[in-house]
Order: C-alpha cells, then structure tokens, then sequence
C-alpha cells in the first residue's frame, strides 16, 4: 500500500478486474467530515435553572438567556410551561397544555324587569370557541341555569348552530317570577357546550353572573371569556386542613341560608283577594314558571291542587285542570272561599302542584303555604290580602319539595 493512502472496509472500493481501489487519506476525511463552527451545547440547568445564591437570594434572572448561547435562544421557560414567573407570585396550575387555551368569548344582554318580575337573558354570539368535533368545529349551544336551585327547573336552552366557531343566536329567553331577593343571592349560569347526536354533549366553558350585578330596568351587556368549570378535589385527596376549611365553609353557608332549607322545584303566580261584597276570598291560580321536570319527555302534566286549613269538613279542595307536556303552564282559574274576614287571621292556605299521570299516583312537583304560619314573601302576601280588602294582588312564591301531611293523603286526587 503506497504511502498517504488508507485502506479499510469502509472505504475500498473495486474496480472492473475486482481489483481493490485505495482513497487517499484528505479524499476520506473531506467525505466523511465536516468540521464547521463547533457551538456550546445547552445546559439542562440552561431550561430549568435553579435559584442560587445571589444579591437578593433569587440566583441569576432565569429569563435571560446566557450572550453565548444568543444565536440558538429559545422562548423563555414560563412561555414554554405556560406558567408564570416567580415573580408574579400565582401557582403553576396542574392542567396539561390543553387546559391553558383559550375557550371562546360569549356576548349576551340582561335585563331585569321589576315591575313584571322577569329576567330577560339575550344570547346574543360567541366568538373563537374551542374546537370539539373531528373537523375542527362545534356544534355549540347555550344553557342557562339559576343557581342556588333545581337545575331541571329553571333550565333555559337556545338552538343549536351547526359547524361553527362563531355561532350567532340572537335568541331571547326569560325567567318569570324573578323577585328582588332573587336578584340579591342567585347566581345566573350561563354554560356553552357542543352537542354529539352520537354521544354525551360536551362541555366547552361556562360564566356565572351574580344577579346583584344588574339594576332594574337597565339593560346591562356582557362581552366575557369563557372559563373552565375547576373540579372539586374528593374528600379522600384532601388534607385534613382542607377538609375542615371546607367544612367550615358549608356550614358556614347553610347558617346564613337559614335552617330548613328546601329545594326549589319552580314559581307560581298566585292572586289573593278578599270581597267585601260577596264575604268571601277569592284565590287566583294565574300561572306557573319553570317546574320540575317529573316524565322521561322533560316535561310535566301539571295542575294546581288548594285547601284552606284547618278543613274539618273537607269541603275546601279545589283543583285546576291538566296542562299537557310543559313546565310553565298558564292556568287563569279562580277558585273562592265563602268565610269572613276575622276567620281568615286563623286559616293557612296550602297551594299544591302535582303532575297527573295515568293508571298510577300523581307526582308531587312543589307546594306553598300562605298564612299566619308562614315566613317570608308567603305570609306578607296573606297579611297585605287581610288588610287591604277588595284588592287583587299577585305575587310570586318558591314552590319547595316541602309536601304538607295533609296534601300527601290524596295522590291521586
């Protein structure tokens, strides 16, 4: 082998006579080799560096990237986590990269009408809203829900908008029976989700507007960022700190709600008013808003059951008739009650609601009680009735799953 030249296996080659052929030495390096500007290689610390010790304690400014490494700078580490700084003083959250996109904006208008007692909720759009189907869309609509109550109840829908990401609505829906001290601790719902004809509906985000927000008959517009509803941590991954914190809290919460608190199953719209005339009271069942949903349908068959306790003769029931398949019946029935005036002070007027079923018992919906024994907007509307007489006057009351032992003997009446 001549000198200057190199042989090996990787680098012979043969020729027509199977003859080995020799590449010189500088041919070999130059085809295999390609010395350049050799660059530092990063440092892991360079991605995640450490405090260490320095004027304040903090160490170097990890947002800095280091001057000889300028030509290969990356975005800074809290770009790259989706986190912030130190400085900023707020916790990593735990949520993957998915979690810190965004989920849209929703526009829409309130209106709270004092003098008719509703609440006008105006969906208007939504804009930039997160992706959910496999071809990069949604098939978004809007539920509303008012908080503390029964959701089933008071469940309010718009129409579902096909294959977009800016849906526009421009749908108009309205609670009945909304009072001031609604206004004062309810808390509105307003949820976006993507409706799966295949599957389960999806959840995209979600605001909540506290009531109190608004001032009667001035309409209020809300352009906002949807937000992410956090799940609760289970009691068992609690600390035992947090478990009494949270205990503490619902408690807390219970006690300012007062004791006995019932579950809301809709509104009803009753009118009282005593003839002075015909010596009698006359009890008004005008309308219901917003009842628990009691059949598979969603909806209920209901009507409106009243006594007048105490009833020793058991003459004093009346009873609407059935409204087919809806929660917000209008019912328009006056029922009266021959009696004076000074033996209504010690009578209780129960206003039951049921939903009819065929070949079984009826289902209780919700009941009031209006009375001397009552508490709250029910005994004021009795007392206002006895003091002011050949006055109509209609009001609003909660009906609660409270069921009085005396309604509870009669389902199916």
């Amino acid at each position: 082998m001549a000198s200057g030249t190199v042989q090996s296996p990787g680098c012979c080659m043969r020729g027509r006579r199977g003859d080995r052929m020799t590449i010189n030495i500088q041919e070999h390096m130059a085809i295999n080799v390609c010395p350049g500007p050799i660059r530092p290689i990063r440092q892991i610390s360079d991605y995640f560096p450490r405090p260490g010790p320095g004027p304040e304690g903090g160490g170097r400014d990890f947002r800095a990237a280091p001057a000889r490494l300028a030509p290969l700078a990356l975005a800074p580490p809290a770009a790259l986590l989706g986190a912030t700084t130190p400085e900023d003083g707020a916790e990593v959250d735990s949520y993957d990269s998915d979690d810190t996109t965004a989920l849209g904006m929703l526009e829409f208008d309130l209106l709270y009408d004092q003098a008719s007692c509703t609440l006008h909720c105006s969906i208007l759009r939504a804009k930039g809203l997160k992706p959910m189907d496999f071809n990069g869309l949604a098939d978004p609509y809007v539920k509303l829900h008012l908080l503390p109550g029964a959701c089933k109840a008071n469940k309010l829908k718009t129409k579902t908008q096909r294959n977009t990401l800016n849906p526009v609505w421009n749908e108009d829906l309205t609670y009945s029976g909304i009072t001031d001290d609604d206004i004062t601790h309810k808390v509105l719902r307003i949820s976006v989700c993507d409706e799966d004809k295949l599957s389960h509906n999806e959840f995209i985000g979600e605001i909540r507007v506290p009531l109190r927000r608004l001032k009667p008959s001035q309409k209020k517009h809300f352009n906002i960022c949807l937000e992410r509803q956090v799940p609760l941590a289970s009691p068992s991954s609690m600390s035992a700190a947090l478990r009494g914190i949270s205990c503490y809290l619902k408690e807390l919460e219970q006690a300012e709600q007062g004791p006995g608190l019932l579950e809301e199953r809709g509104r009803i719209l009753l009118s009282l008013s005593y003839s002075s005339r015909r010596r009698g009271l006359l009890v008004g069942i005008v309308r219901c808003a917003h009842l628990a949903a009691m059949d598979v349908n969603g909806y209920s068959d209901p009507y409106v059951k009243t006594y007048l306790r105490p009833d020793v003769d058991k003459k004093s029931k009346h009873k609407t008739c059935v409204k087919k398949k809806t929660l917000n019946p209008e019912f328009n029935e006056d029922f009266f009650y021959e009696m004076e005036l000074s033996a209504l002070a010690t009578k209780t007027l129960e206003v039951t609601v049921w939903d009819y079923d065929i070949g079984k018992s009826n289902d209780f919906i919700g009941g009031v009680s209006l009375g001397p024994g009552a508490r709250g907007e029910a005994r004021k509307h009795w007392s206002d009735c006895l003091q002011q007489p050949d006055a109509a006057l209609e009001r609003w009351h909660t009906l609660t799953s409270e069921l009085p032992p005396a309604a509870g003997a009669l389902p199916s009446a």
